[in-house]
């Protein structure tokens, strides 16, 4: 069975400005993902999502001229064998390596959906999971830099669906973060874990403020404070205060997470599928985090392709964190481009896998085509 055809799907929506989200990287005005569909020589079609990159146009070209012109015709079962081949050729020489990982990852999605049918198993069975629930937080694009008692009321909106965790958009001034975080544990309680996002956007200068009334406010985690990059900011900044630090979706393959791990500062790892490698580099960076005790708490992307295979990768590996759940106010490509929503919450902040083969979730191609690439950048 080869790979036949592969084909990237760059696709849109605008943001309205009363629904868009100020944070660390800018203000949303749309949204972006890049689909990648293939089919093989025996007819299965299996579905992916590329991260866009802030350049879907670019991600997507990648996957239909070089991505296609090193797989197609392979083993469309051999997952590891296209991973081994797109990383000698692409990502370990010629540059281009976080674009040609997004594309991956997109690639690697697809062909472990098209495995799932051919086994007729759901993607946890077929990675030796089982279906378990999975804690989650309120993500997305939300609870962003906004006056504290808005923000307070959104918080208290998404307890009241079902949440125990929300994570707290961070990296405007000091003084701003840390009243928002002030108010909304005041608001929420103590029951409430808080988590905190910088978006890469503190100075060494601005952890060392925030830190002191984020340890009295018990939050859980500050999630990237500073680019991945800056090993030598992460390394300081663990040393000032005892809010741990969160970092990974911006980390690329096994052997970003290798130094990640191996530094030692960063206590919660955040691969995303669509992102880091697909689901085979994600299993692998699971096991070796799982070798150190460190739990895998997903960044997810855009659509609920990612979100369904996050969840269901979750049930799958033995070190499982937090589900990011997609609490952003508008999002189509979790409600509509597939025949259900990815997942559902129960009462007690939890998440579970749907049912059927692959991630259970068909998608809905007169979607896609409703939604062709809007040009230009996704947050200002």
């Amino acid at each position: 069975m080869k790979i036949a055809s592969l084909r990237a799907v760059p696709i849109s929506f605008p943001v309205p400005e009363n629904q868009s989200v100020r944070l660390g990287i800018g203000r949303s005005v749309k949204r972006d993902a890049v689909l990648v569909r293939i089919e093989t020589s025996d007819g299965h079609v299996g579905w992916g999502e590329a991260h866009h990159g802030r350049c879907p146009g670019a991600i997507a070209k990648l996957i239909d001229t070089t991505m296609g012109e090193l797989i197609l015709g392979m083993d469309a079962m051999d997952v590891n064998g296209v991973w081994a081949k797109v990383y000698k050729m692409q990502l370990a020489s010629h540059g281009m390596g976080a674009a040609a990982a997004l594309a991956l990852s997109g690639i690697d999605m697809a062909l472990w959906h098209i495995r799932t049918q051919v086994a007729n198993m759901s993607l946890l069975q077929m990675l030796g999971g089982t279906p378990k629930p999975i804690k989650a937080y309120a993500g997305g694009i939300a609870l962003g830099w906004q006056d504290p008692k808005a923000l307070v009321e959104e918080a208290k909106r998404h307890i009241a669906s079902g949440y125990r965790a929300l994570k707290l958009r961070m990296g405007d001034t000091p003084k701003r973060d840390i009243e928002r975080v002030i108010a909304v544990r005041a608001g929420v309680g103590d029951d409430i874990e808080l988590l905190t996002d910088a978006n890469t956007n503190y100075s060494l200068d601005d952890v060392r403020r925030v830190m002191p009334a984020f340890e009295d406010a018990n939050v859980a985690w500050l999630e990237e404070p500073f680019p991945p990059q800056d090993r030598r900011a992460y390394a300081q900044a663990a040393q000032l205060g005892r809010v741990p630090l969160a970092a990974g979706e911006n980390h690329f393959t096994r052997y970003d997470f290798q130094t990640l791990i191996e530094d030692g500062h960063v206590r919660f790892m955040q691969p995303d599928l669509s992102k880091t490698g697909g689901i085979t580099e994600a299993l692998r960076i699971a096991a070796m985090a799982s070798a150190v005790k460190l739990t895998i708490n997903p960044h997810t992307s855009a659509t609920a392709l990612n979100m369904a295979n996050s969840i269901q990768f979750l049930c799958a590996i033995d070190n499982p964190g937090y589900f990011e759940g997609d609490v952003t106010t508008l999002n189509p490509f979790r409600d509509h481009l597939t025949d259900k929503p990815p997942y559902a919450l129960d009462q007690n902040g939890c998440v579970h896998a749907l049912e059927g083969v692959g991630v259970g979730l068909k998608v809905d191609e007169k979607f896609i085509a409703a939604h062709p690439l809007i040009e230009g950048p996704c947050y200002v």
